[in-house]
């Protein structure tokens, strides 16, 4: 008879109960038959499934083994982890970004805002300052095409955005100082440059028509053609170009230098920058992919041993499932020897019973003759 109709992990069925040993054992009813019983019945599971059983022991071994491996590893990666923050502080003008930064206040707030409309205040004029004149001048490629003069204009603020960012290239805060200083002493020169030249062409500006068809005289194209009233070969004046050159030069430089100053006040008032560690993120990797491979190592780990335990217990259910079948065989053959012997001592009682009731009739009764033989020749005697 088989243990357990299912099947074994290797796919064969389990061993069988070998009955005729122990009918066997039963009969000679040695002292020591259970234990022969189940030593031999250990000896049938261990060759069908020997092979099964070390193989499991071996897999646990080893992935207990490599389990060992793995964890050390991961409470390396997590104790370098305690030790490192996930966000370091950026490089700012050369230095680590870890002074903390004072609160905003109304002095700050206004100037910034200031700062920020005399920007878009200084762009916007220079840009309609120049495409006016350009547009006034009388080529026909502006006449004809007012927009290419605001493209020309234009390269008003890419300019002052161009000196700005020159300025946040720099690391050294000597070197920013000195580029900012620079910036506005060539702003404040285009201003004085643009204040004496308006000066000296005020009182022309300032006359009626009247006035000034009054004023002129046969002598005007001649001092016109001396100093900064001398014309080019374009046929501009000098003093017209020098305006609006200081102009330009005043409104780019005076514009970076008002960007410069708005940075210079973020800064002061910015959060602390930080960004990612790029030691922290990779012993984080290195932790989260020994955190898989522990896992995978303990459900392997858990398999061998299951495996391993199914089999030792298949082999206590076979031994035990043996010792209760000799124990069965050793009470039925008991029970019939003490059937026997009753039935024997019952059959000797009444042959006893018997054998006395023959004893005593025989005592009361006369005794039989016993007959003579006469001799004959047939018999000889």
């Amino acid at each position: 008879m088989n243990l357990d109709p299912k099947t074994s992990r290797n796919g064969g069925a389990p061993p069988t109960i070998h009955l005729e040993y122990i009918q066997n054992r039963a009969e000679a009813g040695d002292e020591d038959g259970v234990a022969a019983v189940e030593e031999y019945h250990r000896a049938l599971f261990l060759n069908r499934h020997a092979g099964d059983l070390e193989r499991h022991q071996q897999q646990g071994k080893l992935h207990e083994d490599r389990l060992v491996y793995l964890e050390t590893r991961l409470r390396d990666a997590r104790s370098k982890l305690a030790g490192l923050d996930p966000l370091s502080p950026v490089d700012v003008n050369g230095e680590r970004d870890v002074r903390p930064t004072a609160p905003w206040n109304l002095w700050d707030r206004a100037m910034f805002v200031a700062s920020l409309l005399g920007i878009a205040s200084l762009l916007i004029f220079g840009v309609l300052n120049v495409s006016f004149n350009l547009l006034e001048s009388g080529l026909v490629t502006f006449v004809e095409s007012p927009v290419r003069a605001y493209f020309w204009a234009a390269l008003l603020p890419v300019g002052a955005l161009a000196v700005k960012v020159g300025w946040d290239f720099l690391q050294s805060p000597r070197r920013r100082e000195r580029y900012l200083w620079t910036c506005l002493l060539a702003g404040i020169t285009g201003v004085l440059v643009w204040v004496a030249a308006y000066a000296s062409v005020y009182p022309t500006l300032s006359r009626s028509t009247d006035e000034q068809i009054a004023a002129l005289t046969v002598f005007d194209a001649d001092e016109a053609g001396t100093g900064l009233g001398e014309l080019t070969a374009a046929g501009a004046k000098r003093i017209d170009m020098i305006i609006v050159t200081a102009q330009a030069i005043a409104e780019i430089f005076l514009s970076a230098v008002l960007g410069m100053y708005m940075t210079m006040i973020y800064t002061r008032h910015r959060p602390v920058r930080l960004a990612r560690n790029p030691g922290f993120d990779q012993w984080d990797e290195e932790r989260r992919s020994l955190e898989d491979a522990v896992a995978q190592e303990r459900a392997a780990l858990a398999s061998a041993r299951g495996g391993e335990s199914q089999l030792k217990n298949q082999l206590s259910a076979f031994v035990a499932f043996a010792r209760s079948m000799f124990e069965k065989e050793t009470a039925v053959r008991r029970n019939e020897s003490h059937r026997q012997r009753l039935l024997l001592d019952q059959i000797s009682t009444q042959l006893r019973a018997q054998l006395e009731t023959v004893g005593s009739r025989g005592a009361t009764a006369p005794a039989p003759e016993r007959p003579t033989l006469a001799f004959t020749p047939e018999n000889g005697k």
